[in-house]
């Protein structure tokens, strides 16, 4: 087992160097320590989707914990259906920054297009997965969304930890304009989950309404500070941040 530092870790950094590390794999799977495989032939599922030779990225169908709440749940809900999708350049009038939507807590590459793209970014602050299959697809390979792989991981955030969240996206999405250019703005996306996050819970945790309201005021704010950041102090950022050590001058 190879450890490393909470203080070294670094989202894009210590996955590419699992990737240069692991010379003698064709598909490198991850799967964070908080996902747990749903079924016994989720791995294998996952790696069927690389039987097509423009795949470059495949990522899992993630499922809510049994103790998740309904806000988590419907997190999962909306962004995980029940039908698998391959995503191309073909694909993005229609899904538009969907189309790059992945995530490291289940997904598996193939090795030689990650190296050969130049793997996943140092210098994110999050957002490593998203970005190297935006850049995949601009290079015409495939996203796919493999739902018959599945694994539980979802998380029960506090409203920090929300406003933590969603500060380091801003931060990611105003470093990488370059998605937006490509694939189209994400507010829509956005006012959609809100839409669907208020219909599902007046179905099933009417309750938890003025909490989910919370969380989305909670995100906005963040957001647009997050895509202010050059504004900024570090110290500030820092301390608005899920991932204050990003922020450390040794890093940049």
């Amino acid at each position: 087992m190879i450890q490393i530092a909470r203080a070294e870790f670094n989202h894009g950094g210590t996955r590419q160097w699992a990737v240069e590390y692991l010379t003698d794999c064709d598909v490198v799977i991850f799967l964070t320590q908080d996902a747990i495989l749903a079924t016994v032939d989720s791995l294998s599922e996952l790696v069927k989707c690389f039987e097509d030779p423009r795949v470059a990225v495949a990522y899992g169908r993630q499922l809510p914990h049994k103790w998740a709440t309904p806000i988590e749940a419907h997190a999962r809900i909306f962004n995980y259906g029940d039908e698998s999708l391959k995503k191309d350049l073909a694909a993005v009038p229609r899904l538009g920054a969907k189309s790059f939507f992945c995530s490291n807590s289940f997904a598996a590459y193939r090795r030689s297009i990650l190296m050969a793209l130049g793997g996943f970014r140092r210098d994110l602050i999050l957002g490593e997965d998203a970005e190297y299959a935006a850049r995949a697809i601009k290079a015409g390979y495939v996203n796919v969304y493999c739902a018959t792989a599945s694994a539980y991981h979802s998380h029960h955030y506090t409203v920090g930890e929300v406003f933590w969240r969603y500060f380091d996206t801003g931060v990611f999405h105003a470093r990488s304009p370059w998605m937006r250019e490509a694939f189209g703005s994400y507010g829509d996306e956005g006012l959609r989950f809100v839409k669907a996050e208020l219909r599902h819970l007046a179905t099933h945790a009417p309750l938890q309404i003025p909490r989910a309201l919370f969380h989305t005021l909670a995100k906005y704010v963040a957001y647009k500070l997050g895509r202010l950041e050059r504004l900024l102090p570090n110290r500030l950022k820092a301390w608005l941040s899920m991932t204050p050590g990003y922020w450390r001058p040794r890093q940049h």
